[in-house]
């Protein structure tokens, strides 16, 4: 969940929102989580239900499951809190994608969200359009408002890898619509390795290692707490993780001396504190993790966000990330991705145009590096279910 960007509130008025998201693991049941983490207000759902969609906002009625919570169809969610859904019987297939149909009754201030979902979402005219298998789209939007996860009991019984990080986790520069995000690109080669094995995805876009959204125009605060404040919620709150892959660090590097505050400029010692802050969180939890490499960013459009200063730091905090012993494995990515005949550049077949985000493939690329061996060694792929069923309120910090 992000706060939206300053000037882009949205509102939903005695509407329906329908938001498809990308299952990874096979199982038998399913849950919901619908969070207004950063409203000051109570958020009524009137109603909510999950199926598989057929194409666009429509979906298969067979299919087609009435959510409850405490075993009542609508829900009020305090201030600062997520809600889970009971969980409910539905065969999910490996690598579906699913929709998610919220009711909203009143008019709703749209205060947490997921700005970048790359993946189109659909608002209803007015009215309860939650079991409409003909969705009466009236707008598309491209974030998912209040819904902040996907919980599905795998059969047979499976973990999770959460993949922690900023954009290049989020999948910015992939193509929209089509899964092609680095994680997306591991699910499916997990599950064609017969790992029925979660992969979730806690990527933000701008997201910081050390510090928060900077605050000023055009960011405000929707670019998050610091990775270091939300890994408690975000990696270890989640059902079922076992390892944890990260990706993070680009933004403090180029921030700095730019639209970062001054004391908020970071040097590599700082960066590597960081990260042995969360490795160290993460091994307290039973967590296993596997650092990545910061990728090349030289020629970003980005204005100020490269400079050759920046480039000796990002290669001191990878050196140190290739050498280090904090972490249970490593990923090269800025090997993989970067062009051998300008290191400080992305690979051109790799670059989405800006510079700074892979492209398709790229993320493919990326995910293909990850030793499955690592991730998924027969003692691990033996563990716990990646969901548990229950239901609570989740008080925020």
């Amino acid at each position: 969940m992000q706060p939206p960007l300053p000037g882009a509130l949205d509102h939903v008025d005695a509407q329906s929102l329908r938001l498809i998201v990308h299952a990874s693991a096979a199982g038998s049941q399913v849950r919901i989580r619908l969070s207004n983490l950063y409203g000051d207000t109570p958020l009524s759902i009137g109603a909510a239900r999950i199926a598989l969609p057929t194409d666009g906002a429509d979906i298969d009625r067979e299919s087609d499951h009435a959510l409850a919570f405490a075993g009542k169809h609508s829900v009020v969610i305090p201030p600062h809190a997520t809600v889970v859904s009971d969980p409910v019987a539905m065969q999910v297939p490996a690598l579906a994608d699913l929709a998610i149909s919220l009711y909203l009754p009143e008019a709703t201030p749209v205060t947490s969200l997921h700005i970048l979902a790359q993946q189109t979402g659909y608002v209803s005219r007015p009215g309860d359009a939650t079991a409409a298998a003909h969705y009466p789209t009236a707008r598309k939007i491209d974030a998912w408002p209040f819904l902040t996860g996907v919980d599905v009991l795998a059969v047979p019984a499976a973990f999770a890898v959460l993949a922690f990080g900023d954009s290049t986790v989020d999948g910015d520069g992939s193509t929209a619509d089509a899964n092609h995000r680095w994680p997306d690109a591991l699910a499916k080669r997990l599950q064609a390795s017969g790992r029925n094995v979660a992969v979730l995805n806690a990527g933000l876009i701008g997201n910081r290692l050390l510090y928060g959204s900077p605050g000023v125009p055009p960011f405000g605060k929707a670019l998050g707490e610091a990775g270091v404040d939300r890994f408690s919620r975000d990696v270890i709150g989640q059902p079922g993780v076992k390892v944890v892959i990260l990706r993070i660090g680009g933004n403090d590097i180029g921030f700095s001396h730019g639209v970062a505050k001054p004391a908020e400029s970071v040097n590599a010692a700082a960066l590597i504190a960081g990260y042995r802050r969360l490795t160290a969180l993460a091994h307290q939890h039973g967590l296993r993790v596997l650092g990545t490499t910061i990728p090349p960013f030289e020629g970003t459009t980005l204005p100020g966000y490269w400079t050759p200063a920046k480039e000796v730091t990002r290669r001191q905090v990878n050196d140190w990330l290739r050498q280090s012993r904090d972490f249970d494995g490593m990923v090269d990515f800025d090997t993989i991705v970067r062009d051998p005949a300008h290191p400080s550049r992305l690979l051109p077949a790799f670059d989405s145009g800006d510079h700074l985000h892979p492209n398709d493939a790229g993320y493919r690329a990326e995910a293909a590096a990850i030793p499955l061996e690592i991730i998924a060694p027969p003692a691990i792929a033996k563990d716990h279910a990646s969901a548990h069923p229950g239901i609570g309120i989740e008080q925020s910090p």
